[in-house]
């Protein structure tokens, strides 16, 4: 290829990730579906795209150096002390659950497709992690009952960084068979290439941590650090032992993130942005290097491995899993359906096929399409499929109804209870741990951080939430929170306080109107004017119409005191009131308003 051409090539990779990022976006679909698809039309089926001819021998360490980052971004986000918080059910499901999967697998592909014991077991390894990126998009589109998403999101966050340490384990130990001399060989290899990635990752890990903790750098220079620490990590590491690199950078990651007194936010931002670049590109160009008549030539037993996956597999680790907890039978039903492949699986397959195929293994190249027809048949089977089998099984939720709660302060408290009275499920955020503490010792739902962190991405339950109401005295952070969820929710369900100097402000200061949410009640409320009028004995008040008390005997019993906040009609969805509302309430309807105290002496 000429530089013209590669020019093009660049421009054309860039164009379709951006494409797939953004159809995925909009179908609230996994990535990873779409940029395979796209790899696979562009390059074996097009032809208009082959890897190997545009980046000669520099492919597979640009591969291997993308997977090394991929990796430790993943592993920034295990921390240790969550793991004893997740639950008994999600414990299980990444350690006995998890061995289960891979025996199952394993022992499948073995028999089915003829693969040698070793990379039977290796396949077994790359397919047995789901992984947040595939899971959340899909949980969105689900949305099957708290109990159900919590566990399914804290199984994917848990086992990628795991899974993908022990499939580079795995492939550690294959290297090392292959280059001993007997078994007893083997495994010092095996062992000199653990010992050396634990070392690097452990000692690169505490030297960035120190570096960060004890400010020898300025911060806008810690991206580009740890970037560095990466790449050389993973160099130096397989200079000492070959193929210890991948161990070291998943290790350095996870003490990272573990470390006390380092803040690795910033840097995950960073590696995330990262990550979708390099994932998107990766596998587009992976996808274009499937040799497709190789996957063909597997023949149904490809399917029937699939079957073996999804209706084996799957149901055996959660039966083990669930076994003596609390789930229905409905639930762990809809936990053995749902478990979609995802990105670990597809980025280390193709770095250790191709080194495994110079290593002298036969068949390790069908690893790289046998992996990528298990995530395209897991991920388009259950993305299609999910949801209605959530509601068969009456597991799903309805039609979000929720709130999402800016602010736990004060008024915000009161509200969330009255919202919970009217049935509405509630979740309060905030950034004080004054007013969570507050919070909690009513008994109300929270999230301690900002709602529009990156922490909350990952770790938020947007399960049966459907609207924002952003109560912050923060007017930024009000507006920064209905940006943020506006693609979950929509404009039409964003609701929150009017600011008091929006008015004062000219255009070029002030948000534009799409960028804040509604504003709410019949009549516009700043944070100062909705806490001054409780603190002035103003309450929150429920009240039911009927057939001999309807809306206009409200209206002359409160007069200009009420100031109505939420309606919830006869089939129990909320309507939030803003100043522009027009739904006239009938009977059965319930009314929230805040209403004020009578003025002593009026009549």
């Amino acid at each position: 290829m000429n530089e013209q051409q590669i020019l093009l090539a660049f421009g054309g990779i860039g164009a379709a990730a951006l494409g797939c990022q953004w159809l995925a976006w909009r179908l609230k679909l996994p990535a990873i579906l779409f940029l395979l698809l796209t790899g696979i039309l562009v390059g074996p089926v097009l032809g208009w795209l082959d890897p190997q001819e545009m980046f000669g021998p520099l492919l597979m360490p640009l591969v291997s150096l993308a997977v090394a980052l991929i990796l430790f971004e993943g592993s920034l986000t295990l921390h240790l002390s969550e793991w004893r918080e997740i639950g008994s059910v999600v414990h299980r499901l990444v350690t006995i659950g998890a061995i289960s999967t891979w025996v199952v697998i394993a022992v499948a592909t073995h028999f089915l497709l003829g693969f040698d014991w070793m990379l039977a077991i290796l396949f077994g390894s790359l397919t047995l992690v789901t992984g947040p990126t595939v899971i959340v998009p899909m949980l969105r589109v689900v949305r099957p009952k708290a109990s159900i998403a919590n566990i399914l999101r804290w199984e994917g966050i848990v086992i990628d960084p795991i899974g993908a340490l022990l499939a580079v384990v795995v492939y550690s130990f294959i290297i090392a068979s292959a280059e001993g001399h007997g078994l007893k060989q083997s495994l010092l290899t095996f062992g000199g290439v653990i010992a050396c990635g634990a070392v690097f990752g452990v000692v690169g890990g505490w030297l960035l941590g120190t570096v960060i903790r004890r400010q020898w750098l300025p911060e806008y220079l810690h991206n580009l650090a740890s970037l560095a620490a990466v790449l050389g990590i993973f160099i130096a590491s397989n200079e000492v032992m070959h193929e210890s690199g991948l161990l070291a950078v998943t290790l350095m990651g996870m003490w990272l993130a573990n470390m006390k007194g380092v803040d690795v936010r910033h840097i995950l931002h960073f590696k995330e942005n990262l990550s979708v670049l390099l994932i998107s590109g990766l596998f587009i160009l992976l996808a274009a290097r499937l040799d497709l008549y190789a996957l063909i030539g597997l023949g149904p037993l490809v399917l029937i491995l699939l079957l073996v996956i999804q209706l084996i597999a799957r149901p055996l680790n959660v039966l083990l899993s669930t076994a003596g907890s609390s789930l229905s039978w409905r639930e762990r039903a809809l936990l053995c359906w749902i478990a979609p492949r995802g990105i670990v699986a597809a980025a280390v397959s193709a770095i250790f096929a191709i080194r495994l195929h110079e290593a002298g293994h036969e068949g390790a190249l069908l690893l790289v399409p046998l992996t990528f027809a298990v995530i395209i048949g897991t991920v388009v089977l259950q993305s299609a499929t999910a949801r209605p089998l959530a509601r068969l099984l009456k597991v799903a939720e309805p039609a979000p109804s929720g709130f999402l709660m800016v602010g736990a302060n004060a008024p915000a408290r009161e509200l969330a209870k009255s919202l919970q009275q009217l049935g509405s499920r509630v979740l309060l955020t905030d950034s004080s741990w004054e007013n969570i503490r507050a919070a909690r010792m009513e008994g109300l739902p929270t999230y301690f951080g900002n709602p529009a962190s990156q922490h909350a991405d990952a770790h938020l339950d947007l399960v049966g939430l459907g609207h924002l109401l952003a109560l912050s005295p923060s007017g930024e952070l009000n507006t920064l929170a209905a940006m943020r969820f506006r693609h979950d929710f929509g404009h039409q369900r964003l609701f929150g306080l009017a600011s008091g100097h929006e008015s004062r402000r000219s255009d070029k200061h002030r948000a534009s109107l799409e960028h804040r949410g509604n504003q709410l009640g019949s009549e516009a409320f700043t944070y100062a004017k909705l806490a001054s009028q409780m603190g002035q004995g103003a309450e929150l008040y429920s009240t039911t119409l009927t057939d001999g008390f309807g809306w206009e005997d409200y209206r002359a019993l409160h007069g200009n005191r009420a100031t109505l906040l939420f309606m919830r009609d006869d089939s129990g969805w909320v309507h939030v009131v803003t100043p522009e509302t027009a739904v006239k309430p009938g009977s059965g309807w319930t009314l929230l308003a805040l209403i004020q105290p009578e003025v002593s002496g009026a009549s």
